[in-house]
């Protein structure tokens, strides 16, 4: 408890002059990885259990136990502990989307879901199959080329992903048909990387520090330049939206930034 009461007496250093603000945001203690789109967050927590948040108060999604919570366009979607398995959160439950069994998955895409099994392969599903799952079924999912320990997208400009090497690349995948337009390798080093509904893109790297893409535009979507977003502590998790930075220290406690 010293410590968490330390790092929170340190938010008062978060102002400088990249322009976010940080403060403590709503609790649900010891957090480990969060994501937010569309106006919505979602979290787990040590436990592996996943959260909703509703004004400043989490709100407990069932008790399946899940190590991968994302929300966004194609809906709340998670990723089973034990077996990896993918799950939709569909009229207040959580139902199976058999097909590939994934470490991390991401829903921030225009529609499209993707995501990087335990070997690294990495898979897309379709926004039109995405959209129409309700209930228990095997879903397909098309493979992309390369190997990802991290993968994310956005409705806008297109997608990033890390390799265990710490190698960060950009893409894009359209929706509709999980096309692939090839990677192109971004200088820097993370261990992951999120995407804004705007574009945004965040990384943090080995070290626990947050860095913010700049330069990003239709004409350079891959942008130009890292940005160092100094943080009170190591960072474990970031997740952006609506221009706010949601964060996970390594303590457990969770930052909510204005940028």
């Amino acid at each position: 408890m010293k410590a968490i009461a330390a790092l929170l007496l340190m938010l008062n250093y978060l102002s400088v002059s990249h322009g976010c603000t940080c403060t403590e945001g709503p609790q649900q203690f010891p957090a480990v990885q969060i994501d937010a789109g569309q106006g919505n967050v979602v979290m787990t927590d040590i436990n592996n259990y996943a959260y909703f948040l509703i004004g400043s108060q989490w709100y407990k999604m069932g008790s399946l136990t899940l190590k991968h919570v994302s929300v966004g366009p194609a809906g709340i979607w998670g990723v089973d502990l034990d077996e990896n398995v993918v799950y939709k959160y569909v009229a207040g439950s959580f139902v199976y989307a058999y097909g590939e069994n994934l470490e991390q998955v991401d829903a921030g895409g225009d529609g499209q879901v993707v995501g990087v099994t335990h070997h690294s392969t990495i898979h897309c599903l379709k926004s039109t199959i995405a959209s129409a799952h309700r209930e228990q079924s095997t879903l397909s999912w098309t493979t992309l080329p390369g190997l990802l320990m991290y993968f994310s997208c956005s409705t806008k400009y297109g997608c990033w992903g890390v390799n265990s090497g710490q190698n960060i690349y950009f893409t894009k995948v359209t929706p509709s048909t999980c096309g692939f337009s090839g990677w192109i390798q971004v200088d820097g080093l993370a261990v992951m990387v999120e995407i804004g509904t705007d574009g945004s893109v965040f990384v943090v790297n080995r070290g626990g520090e947050v860095f913010q893409r700049q330069g990003i535009d239709s004409s350079t979507p891959q942008g130009t330049s890292w940005t160092k977003i100094p943080m009170p502590s190591r960072i474990n998790h970031v997740s952006y939206d609506r221009g706010n930075l949601w964060v996970v220290t390594d303590y457990g406690t969770i930052l909510k930034c204005l940028c």
